[in-house]
């Protein structure tokens, strides 16, 4: 964890809607759906391109603990997306998925 990175933070200290397993699901501030959360790891890894830095079990791990997080908001039809760089919209640099549901607002409509 990197005491300068807003992810870290909010992760130590953010209002989690849900927190499991060295992961937490916390509200978009700048929401661009009805709903939109963010899912963010403990360990700080930059961006997707270094998912090769998480292990098969973290990996697998995130991606149930997103699943669970979406069936707990009770979200039957939702997108999850991860931005991997600047150019494709990733303005906070720690690795974290989108989970959107609802009608979609803003750029990424």
């Amino acid at each position: 964890m990197s005491d300068d990175c807003l992810f870290c933070q909010l992760y130590r200290e953010g209002d989690h809607v849900a927190a499991a397993d060295g992961f937490v699901a916390i509200r978009d501030i700048n929401p661009q759906a009805e709903t939109h959360l963010l899912v963010i790891p403990e360990r700080h890894i930059d961006s997707f391109h270094h998912i090769g830095d998480f292990s098969a079990d973290e990996d697998k791990r995130m991606l149930d603990f997103v699943a669970a997080t979406a069936a707990r908001e009770g979200l039957t039809d939702y997108r999850v997306v991860v931005n991997a760089g600047k150019g494709a919209g990733q303005t906070i640099f720690h690795l974290h998925w989108h989970i959107l549901s609802g009608r979609l607002t803003g750029r990424m409509a």
